[in-house]
């Protein structure tokens, strides 16, 4: 996902959409580690738009704050 997409996404859409990452990465690392999985380039992916979410996020409660 890129960055101009997350940042047209609501505060609290973009609440949900992190917490609901971090369960998918959660469970792709404990499937990786059971052997279930085999490509672990996903877990990276979804780290990195984890990190996209939560900067968007950030910046989103910047501009509320002032």
């Amino acid at each position: 996902m890129k960055i101009s997409d997350i940042r047209k996404i609501p505060t609290t859409q973009l609440t949900v959409d992190s917490t609901k990452l971090r369960e998918e990465i959660a469970e792709l690392k404990r499937r990786v580690h059971m052997g279930e999985v085999d490509n672990t380039k996903l877990i990276r992916l979804k780290r990195k738009d984890l990190a996209r979410m939560l900067t968007a996020l950030s910046e989103q409660l910047a501009k509320e704050q002032i």
